[in-house]
């Protein structure tokens, strides 16, 4: 997939309120999740213990961490979205985010972007409002949504 390009402050701001696009799918893995679980330190066993999670949860298997997810964005993101003229840009925050269904281990995830906002500043940057509904295979519900802010330097 091609990134679509959007070139300056002109063409963000024509093309807010409208869909970007959709990343590639990008399989997410038990190696995936063990290797975040090892980074992070979170060793919780709905995420790392496969056997406990065949007899007792409630998802029939492990599950990607919530942080995993949102933390796959910026990589799904390159996948849709390429701004030009831009200098540098920084991850702002969130303004909203939510873990509506979990991510089974072995699935296949995707990222939805829409261009929400865009707000110039007196320093010269770009705040720029992303809506990010990740996706799995097979499935109506997202697994997260998320209002992502960067703020960039043209």
């Amino acid at each position: 997939m091609t990134a679509t390009r959007i070139d300056g402050l002109a063409g963000l701001e024509a093309r807010v309120g409208s869909e970007i696009g959709v990343s590639n799918w990008i399989d997410a893995d038990q190696p995936m999740i063990d290797a975040f679980a090892e980074t992070t330190g979170d060793h919780q066993w709905i995420h790392v213990d496969t056997e406990r999670c065949a007899r007792e949860s409630p998802f029939g298997g492990t599950i990607a961490h919530g942080f995993l997810i949102l933390s796959l964005g910026p990589r799904l993101a390159y996948d849709v979205v390429a701004i030009g003229g831009v200098k540098m840009g920084i991850n702002y925050g969130l303004d909203r985010l939510r873990f509506t269904s979990p991510l089974r281990s072995g699935s296949k995830l995707r990222l939805r972007v829409v261009l929400a906002g865009v707000d110039g500043k007196p320093d010269g940057s770009v705040l720029v409002r992303w809506t990010w509904t990740f996706e799995t295979e097979g499935q109506d519900r997202p697994v997260a949504v998320a209002e992502m802010l960067s703020k960039v330097y043209l």
